[in-house]
């Protein structure tokens, strides 16, 4: 299941899967500071992931991993804008959405929703899952929005959970089960 085969359209995307020829945008994108500030690996630290190397060995795991698939958000005129996927697909039909729009001149026009719309009709139709959860920083009030949007529920606070410029930064966990997911 690590490398989907299936492109996912969206109203104002299409959801394609990543290939060996797409790390350079990964680079691209988590090396603009204002692009990495919203990502949980901000702090990994933030000097590992600057190299195309370092993307590189991270996409190889990514697609080697059979808990997780991963696609590219494009525009529906084919320009690539960011990444989207599912991690840690557990048998019991659960897994954690990871998002991020690289381009930030696409931020806020809908494209985020689209994508993670077209996302979960997958993983409830396709794929079977019965949930499907996130973190996101406490503070990032837009993607948090998107993601009521998109039929997320706020569960809970992890308190302190990830550092941001070392600081200690609480996380949403947000969760949208099969049933509730707007289409």
């Amino acid at each position: 299941m690590a490398i989907p085969t299936a492109t996912l359209a969206g109203e104002k995307v299409r959801l394609r899967p990543f290939s060996d020829d797409d790390v350079p945008l990964l680079h691209k994108w988590f090396n603009d500071p204002e692009v990495l500030q919203w990502h949980h690996l901000s702090e990994d630290p933030p000097q590992v992931m600057r190299s195309l190397r370092a993307h590189r060995e991270r996409w190889e795991r990514i697609r080697d991993d059979p808990g997780h698939v991963s696609w590219v958000i494009e525009t529906k005129g084919g320009t690539p804008i960011g990444e989207i996927g599912l991690l840690n697909i557990h048998p019991h039909g659960r897994a954690e959405l990871g998002i991020s729009i690289g381009e930030k001149d696409c931020w806020s026009r809908g494209y985020g929703a689209d994508a993670i719309r077209a996302l979960l009709r997958h993983a409830f139709g396709e794929l079977g899952l019965r949930r499907v959860h996130l973190i996101a920083d406490e503070d990032n009030a837009r993607a948090i929005r998107c993601y009521e949007k998109c039929g997320f529920v706020r569960e809970g606070l992890l308190r302190g959970h990830r550092l941001r410029h070392g600081k200690p930064l609480n996380m949403v966990i947000m969760g949208a089960l099969a049933e509730d997911a707007c289409p």
